[in-house]
């Protein structure tokens, strides 16, 4: 089969290079129009479900919304593991299925489990939704929004209703969450003594505003040849139209909205919050859709930015567009990459025409550089595999093998011809040209055919070495499968190349023979210096091998003191800080104490470009954090890998000035290959287990202070820290019975106080905002306030909350990891 293989390739060689000339256009091709990502997708199929759970507190979400969910979707078809987080208002489940898994199927498996299970969930709970499917590193671009002119409310709405949609709609985009600013909400803020007044009762004043503020549609009416459609209109859309509206009348006289609360256009309570370098703003974090083109993505959102830009400075707002850009490291890397490729292809040159004293022949082992990497770059872009750092170091590795295979085929072909043209130079001249065409021809065949068995044998044994590597499994197998698939793809395109190209190339470029029948001067000077050591290794074989089995045995005892990491800590010019302080720290500390941070480092690491903070977490945000906690992204200027390791230590020193704080500081890639997998981010993870949770944090903080102790760490932090403050509302049976109160109308009161209850939507152009009924602002920072909470049962009595139930401080966490 080989014999016939190169026989066709140098009887059709023009046929041959005009094929490879096309593979050579169409790998350029494929290579510019390739995905283009940070890694290979390492992480296993994972499907994440969140469900808000408003106004309930840890424990209430782990028992009545996480565990019934948990227990329907357990070992559902190819499910690996289960880990799930519950927090004030959210339940997260992270599903994880096995290997090769569909995750589509798998998704649709998991929504068909959730219609069914939704029914059993408490009334107040949303329905569980699945986050979009996002790729292993997930974020595309984070960009930033602060303004000295507009208001945090209005920043924030032009955020959501002017912006964010022109960013979803860029293809490869799968979400994009908001931090910052306040979401504006037209908000009734009722004042219990002047309910008291009046003998309005809280669930009165709801539905009264629920009255007002609704909208229905009124249908259409058909005539003869017409159907005309009714458009109805009045609903309340300002503060003012809305607090005229009529909550109840007697003896002639209304009783407005306004007599009894506060209407205003007033800021949802949050769940999280953001500084731009410091100062308040708006972060968008963009995150990519599973499977896309990173590079392309962004290049795409970048050019939407642009088009906004004129709009953006017209309100007075300045944008931060690259507070984090995942595509510059791709890009730093493409470049590193194309900068070793070509500086090992020309090393690769020159060697060969120092060596081999030929143009020609150098040149012709050069072609299967290209014709190699761009095949398998082919192959790769075919069975879907992404180009990213890890198939480019499979490249790299493979450059310096690829012209090995062609190196032996077109050496031997020349010496073959200079023997020829030495044996039968002088009775060349009386030979016919076709005579001497076949004579070079058949040279040509058999000097080919002479080593075909050599590179065959040794290529296929190069890439066994490579296959235990690709029949790896797990997140070791994700990255480094795919290294060796392009390194051995690479190799085997040089075999075909040395088989075909070479071949042809050679029979094309040594038609009429060669010029010089001698060996060169560096050839010779070789030749001479190998022999001398074949001479002196043949003389002392035994010492030979005793001294080769001393060094191999040092070398094993040497490495057993090696330090060992799966992957080499990532320099891609951008860390993750993140901070944890006290449970239960507020949203506004944590505000002032980033805005503190931000500052000294900004002042004192010179390096830093740009820096973000996130507190909390965003609505329905994939971080499920309380205020107490907040991430810092802090993007660099250019620095070498050993300025960034400096700079790591410098961001360290800054974060020990301030006492309270627990740190870890980390790269982005670091943070989200640790994330994505465990659900962590740091290498070694201690899990307490128990029943008592103080037990379990006394014992937790004993771990953290022996392992602060171990030479080596740089970050040691508790995740889930005990002691979150917390006022419990206990309700007496015996008084709610006392009284006339039913205990869901009294709960339901406290929760329309404190977080308020979404009555309607009102829209303002394109642009729609919730409704909501809550207590006024200033009461609801008191604590004290929640006793004083006036309730009315049917009959008018008035009552303070402190009456109906028992209202004690406690504290805990709840959390399963």
């Amino acid at each position: 089969m080989l014999q016939s293989l190169v026989k066709f390739s140098l009887r059709y060689r023009g046929i041959v290079i005009a094929l490879a000339c096309v593979l050579l256009g169409y790998g350029i091709v494929v290579t510019r129009n390739a995905k283009l990502d940070v890694f290979p997708n390492f992480v296993q199929p994972q499907v994440v479900i969140q469900t808000e759970c408003p106004g309930l507190s840890p424990d209430q979400v782990e028992l009545l919304v996480t565990q019934p969910l948990e227990t329907a979707i357990n070992g559902l078809g190819d499910m690996e593991s289960l880990r799930s987080e519950s927090i004030d208002g959210l339940s997260i489940i992270t599903a994880v299925f096995k290997e090769n898994t569909d995750v589509f199927r798998a998704r649709q498996l998991l929504a068909e489990t959730m219609a069914e299970t939704a029914s059993l969930l408490p009334t107040s709970v949303k329905t569980p939704r699945m986050t979009p499917l996002t790729s292993a590193t997930m974020d595309l671009l984070k960009i930033g929004l602060t303004s000295e002119k507009l208001s945090p409310m209005e920043l924030r709405t032009f955020a959501d209703w002017t912006l964010r949609p022109r960013l979803l709609s860029v293809p490869g985009v799968a979400k994009c969450s908001v931090f910052g600013g306040q979401v504006r909400q037209l908000q009734i803020q009722f004042l219990p003594e002047q309910l008291a007044v009046h003998g309005i009762t809280l669930a009165d004043l709801v539905a009264a505003a629920r009255v007002a503020s609704g909208l229905s549609g009124a249908g259409f009416i058909e005539t003869r040849n017409q159907r005309i459609t009714l458009q109805t209109e009045g609903q309340a859309i300002t503060p003012e139209e809305l607090g005229e509206a009529i909550v109840s009348q007697t003896n002639g006289l209304s009783l407005r909205l306004r007599d009894v609360a506060k209407v205003v256009e007033g800021a949802e309570p949050k769940f999280g919050d953001s500084l731009i370098n410091g100062k308040p703003g708006v972060l968008l974090t963009m995150a990519s859709q599973f499977g896309a083109n990173t590079m392309d993505s962004t290049r795409v959102l970048e050019a939407a930015l642009a088009e906004m830009k004129p709009v953006i400075e017209k309100r007075g707002i300045k944008l931060f567009p690259r507070l984090h850009r995942p595509a510059t490291f791709i890009e730093a890397s493409l470049t590193n990459m194309k900068h070793s490729l070509a500086l090992g292809a020309i090393l690769v040159a020159v060697v060969l025409f120092i060596l081999l004293g030929s143009v020609r022949t150098a040149l012709i082992s050069l072609t299967a550089i290209p014709l190699s990497l761009l095949t398998a770059v082919i192959v790769l872009e075919k069975l879907g595999i992404t180009i990213n750092t890890i198939t480019l170091g499979g490249l790299a590795i493979a450059l310096g093998e690829v012209v090995d295979d062609s190196i032996i085929d077109v050496e031997n072909i020349y010496r073959r011809l200079r023997e020829y043209h030495l044996k039968n130079g002088a009775s060349d001249s009386g030979k016919s040209g076709l005579a001497r065409a076949r004579e070079i021809f058949d040279v040509v065949l058999h000097a080919s055919l002479e080593v075909r068995t050599a590179v065959v044998f040794a290529t296929f044994m190069v890439a066994l070495v490579f296959l235990p590597v690709l029949t790896m499994t797990g997140i070791q197998g994700s990255f480094f499968a795919p290294l060796a698939l392009s390194y051995v793809l690479a190799i085997m395109a040089s075999l075909l190349v040395a088989l075909t190209v070479t071949p042809a190339l050679s029979l094309i470029l040594f038609g009429k023979g060669i010029r010089h029948a001698g060996e060169s001067r560096i050839q010779r000077a070789l030749k001479a210096i190998y022999r001398r050591m074949l001479l002196f290794v043949a003389a002392w074989p035994r010492a030979i091998m005793a001294l080769i089995l001393i060094l191999c045995l040092l070398a094993v005892r040497q490495a057993r003191h090696f330090g060992g990491e799966f992957l080499p800590e990532f320099r891609e010019g951008h860390f993750v800080l993140q901070i944890t302080t006290t449970p239960g720290a507020s949203l506004p500390e944590m505000l002032r104490l980033g805005s503190t941070i931000s500052d000294e480092l900004l002042k004192q690491v010179k390096a830093i470009d740009t820096i973000e903070q996130q507190a909390g977490r965003a609505e329905l945000g994939e971080d499920p954090w309380g205020p107490h906690r907040c991430e810092f992204h802090v993007e660099l200027k250019e620095a070498s890998g050993e300025e960034q390791e400096k700079i790591a230590k410098e961001i360290r020193a800054v974060l020990k000035k301030f006492p309270g704080i627990q740190s870890e500081v980390l790269t982005f890639l670091g943070d989200r290959i640790g994330e994505t997998i465990t659900g962590e981010t740091a290498p070694v993870v201690v899990n307490v287990f128990g029943d008592d949770l103080e037990t379990i944090e006394a014992k937790a903080a004993e771990v953290a202070g022996v392992l602060k102790q171990v030479p080596g760490n740089a970050d040691v932090k508790i995740k889930a820290p005990f002691g979150v403050p917390r006022l419990s509302i206990r309700l007496r049976p015996d008084r709610l019975a006392q009284f006339g109160f039913r205990p869901v109308e009294v709960l339901d009161a406290i929760q329309t106080a404190c977080r308020g209850a979404i009555v309607a939507q009102t829209h303002r152009g394109n642009q729609v905002f919730e409704v909501a009924v809550i207590l006024d602002e200033t009461r609801r920072q008191e604590p004290e306030s929640i006793g004083r909470l006036l309730l009315s049962n049917e009959q008018g009595s008035l009552l303070p909350l402190a009456e109906l139930a028992d209202i004690f401080p406690s504290s805990g966490r709840f959390s399963i990891l």
